[in-house]
């Protein structure tokens, strides 16, 4: 079973993911986090996050309260228990500034949230696609 961890805030963009995501018949489990530290708490599996699954993928916002989307990126990548995980940034912020870092701190891909429903739904369709059927993700267990 994948495992895929959606760090979201807007309770609104993660129902639509969700949705745009049980699309098909893909077997997947979802986690949803809505703040960086909770997050980081969550892939370290500290706390109360003891018993959380390791994601194969993580999909995350950059507009997080509590750690911004690019301060968890750069832990993530830079801790050698999690750096294998790819992280695809998906966000409202049409930044090349942000693009740029995000990929500075070794993010796997940059995908803007289109405004327009159809096309957000298209995007995640188009995220999965390539993410759950296409490539080979590294095993869960942190084993690389």
């Amino acid at each position: 079973m994948i495992e895929i961890l959606l760090i979201e805030d807007s309770a609104a963009d993660a129902r639509l993911t969700a949705e745009a995501l049980k699309e098909g018949d893909d077997e997947f489990h979802l986690s949803v986090i809505n703040d960086g530290e909770s997050a980081l708490r969550f892939l370290r599996q500290s706390g109360t996050f003891a018993q959380a699954p390791r994601p194969h993928l993580v999909i995350l916002d950059l507009g997080l309260p509590r750690k911004s989307g690019l301060e968890l990126l750069a832990e993530i990548k830079s801790d050698p228990k999690l750096a294998a995980i790819p992280v695809v940034v998906f966000t409202t912020s049409q930044s090349g500034v942000d693009a740029q870092r995000a990929f500075e701190l070794h993010a796997n891909c940059f995908v803007p949230k289109p405004p327009e429903l159809g096309d957000f739904f298209a995007r995640v369709r188009l995220m999965k696609q390539f993410w759950l059927r296409t490539v080979a993700l590294p095993p869960g267990d942190g084993s690389v």
